[in-house]
């Protein structure tokens, strides 16, 4: 049992006692609940020995911060604390977007919600709008502030209105919260570089290279062609500066507990605008230790339960995404292990299912994919994965080598092949993907283009080749019915609901043109959309597909993340199957066929799985029986199936 679930068995029982319990009381008992977990991931952070007075400081923080909490929000905590994981529903469906390419601003955005609920979408993840540097900020990923809006994309007020709208319909909002570093322009940056020493030991500032070239042994370079290394000389401190990322991001040192201070205050800012989800960007790289990479510590996994305890308390309306993109076996760890298995983030994105397909898509076989998914411990029941088949960032191809190795495949050189495949080397292939941070040291690389341009859509469009159109076409609705049918929440890529091809603009701007993953960064095509309800296009045949598939997926609880799926093995090397399982009905087996040439499943095989014998199978798309032919269920060229059995 997680402290969620805790919190809830407690308040019923105290309700039942009280005649009258205040929020302030039910504040106090989660609290008091949370208190030993937080105290203990306090002190094996920072030592009690050298760190009771800033134990004392949060136990003083805490109910400030409460008080500060708006009481709109605090009902709407108190109701989803009462609903228990309002964020497992099948209705549960996202849409990813950037503000300025989606429709001007934040009011622009309000403008655009019946677009939003027409299509199903009930979730919206904004990247950052918060203020940045003006020139280089990593599409605003290098912060100037946590709580105040740029003025681009409208004021506070005008987030605040958006917040209370979407409220009003019943949706959801994800903003960032950049826990890892600030720009070189946020405060506590400028009074380092006047010389305050408080605000230098936010960072990690040392007065020369004995340090950070000893760091350096260990730590790999995340953008190795334009930011190569992990410190930046700044001549107004005359210090180095720890920066991971770019030069104008600078590490926070949560090593100084006086960072999580001020960093809590700074996440409840955040959520105290509305927000229901907070994706913590970066959060692998949190704690820093000479002799590692620096990623994936023990002691970030602890720093991250002490913040998610801590929400937990003041806010439990709200919960956390981990955004990090590593192996697989690392993936899960942020869920929380051992005693505190649930109590980490409640999401996590599913980067390596992603991966996974776009493997599959390339290869056209799922060797790969159903091996590595085998191995993937089961999550808390109480978490959720993010299922994605893109997002505003590149496509890593980070597979466990092991895997790779045992089905018989040599790791450097498939990964070389997929880097061919989806980046123009090979005549043959339809994918139309531009190269990111490609490292001639070890040969890694990843992969950027827009959905519908990486499987074949723009190629097709360009040659006027029906045939690969239509194939493209099939593929696109497939890998959407795979992350709309995978147990988590569905996250779609603004743009390719509508097959949005690759964008390059990008080329011709400056602060942008060095970075090829703008190029799946496009503006949202409102005369397209216009013309969505009038003809045959492509673009409206996948909106429509979509919009389907969701309406199907919200209106059967099967959908809901109950833990309640089965992956199914098949000798077939071209097919997935999995099935979502039920104690209220029966089950719905999915099956999807990456190949191009159709493939079938034996009746035995699916009667030996439950799916068979005297029941009539139906496609729950079409709503149609699925005929078997010679004793087989045949799936077409990359297509799927949802079947039902009744």
């Amino acid at each position: 049992m997680n402290q969620l679930s805790l919190h809830q068995l407690i308040a019923k029982n105290l309700l039942k006692k009280k005649t009258s319990t205040s929020p302030t009381d039910l504040f106090e008992l989660r609290l008091a609940t949370n208190l030993t977990l937080i105290k203990n991931l306090f002190f094996s952070l920072y030592p009690e020995s050298d760190h009771l007075g800033s134990f004392n400081k949060l136990m003083t923080l805490l109910p400030k911060l409460y008080d500060e909490r708006p009481v709109e929000l605090k009902k709407i905590d108190l109701e989803r604390q009462q609903e228990g994981n309002w964020y497992l529903s099948e209705k549960m469906l996202g849409m990813q977007l950037y503000v300025d390419h989606f429709n001007k601003d934040v009011n622009g955005l309000s403008e655009k919600l019946e677009y939003f609920e027409n299509l199903g979408v009930n979730f919206l993840h904004l990247m950052p709008i918060t203020k940045r540097p003006k020139e280089e900020n990593d599409g605003g990923y290098a912060v100037n502030s946590y709580h105040e809006i740029d003025k681009k994309y409208g004021t506070k007020e005008d987030l605040l209105a958006l917040t209370s709208k979407l409220r009003s319909k019943n949706m959801y909002l994800m903003l960032d919260f950049v826990v890892n570093h600030t720009s070189d322009e946020f405060e506590w940056a400028k009074k380092a570089m006047k010389g305050d020493k408080k605000y230098q030991d936010y960072y990690y500032t040392y007065p020369d290279r004995t340090i950070p070239d000893q760091f350096e042994q260990s730590l790999p370079e995340v953008f190795p062609e334009t930011s190569p290394g992990n410190y930046t000389y700044n001549p107004e401190m005359q210090r180095w500066v720890m920066t991971v990322f770019n030069s104008y991001q600078w590490d926070l040192n949560y090593s100084n507990p006086e960072v999580f201070l001020e960093m809590l205050g700074n996440l409840m800012k955040l959520t105290n605008m509305g927000v229901d989800v907070v994706r913590f960007d970066a959060l692998a790289f949190l704690w820093k230790k000479m002799g590692t990479d620096s990623q994936n510590l023990p002691e970030a996994h602890q720093l991250i339960s002490l913040f998610r305890m801590c929400l937990q308390t003041i806010a439990p309306g709200v919960i956390l995404l981990a955004e990090a993109i590593t192996a697989p076996t690392q993936i899960i760890k942020y869920f929380g292990e051992g005693d505190m298995k649930g109590n980490e983030c409640e999401v996590a994105y599913n980067a390596t299912l992603m991966a996974l397909l776009w493997n599959s898509i390339a290869t056209k076989k799922t060797v790969l994919l159903n091996k590595s998914l085998e191995h993937l411990p089961k999550k808390p029941k109480e978490a959720t994965w993010i299922n994605y088949i893109r997002c505003h960032d590149d496509i890593g191809l980070g597979f466990d080598d092991n895997d790779i190795y045992s089905i018989g495949w040599d790791a450097q050189e498939h990964r070389k092949f997929l880097l061919h495949y989806y980046c123009q080397k090979l005549d043959w292939s339809p994918a139309k993907g531009l190269m990111f941070m490609y490292n001639p040291k070890n040969g890694d690389g990843r992969i950027t283009g827009s959905a519908a341009s990486l499987l074949g859509l723009e190629k097709g469009l360009e040659n006027k080749d029906e045939k690969l159109i239509s194939q493209a076409l099939t593929k696109i609705i497939t890998m959407h019915s795979i992350i709309l049918s995978y147990g988590g929440m569905p996250l779609i890529y603004a743009g390719d609901e509508i097959g949005t091809l690759n964008d390059y603009s990008y080329q011709e701007e400056k602060g942008k043109s060095d970075d090829s993953r703008w190029v799946n960064r496009p503006k949202q095509d409102w005369k397209v959309i216009a013309q969505l309800e009038k003809g045959n296009t492509p673009q409206a045949h996948i909106f429509h597909s979509l919009k389907k598939l969701i309406e199907i997926r919200k209106s059967n609880p099967i959908f809901a993340d109950n833990n309640n799926l089965i992956l199914h093995h098949h000798h077939n090397p071209h097919l997935l199957i999995y099935e979502r399982t039920s104690k209220d009905q029966n089950g719905l087996l999915v099956i999807c066929n990456f190949d191009d040439h159709v493939h079938g499943v034996e009746k035995s095989w699916l009667e030996k799985i439950g799916f068979g014998e005297e029941k009539e199978l139906t496609d729950l798309v079409s709503g149609q029986p699925i005929p078997l032919q010679s004793n087989h269920l045949e799936i077409g060229a990359n297509e799927f199936y949802w079947i039902a059995s009744n």
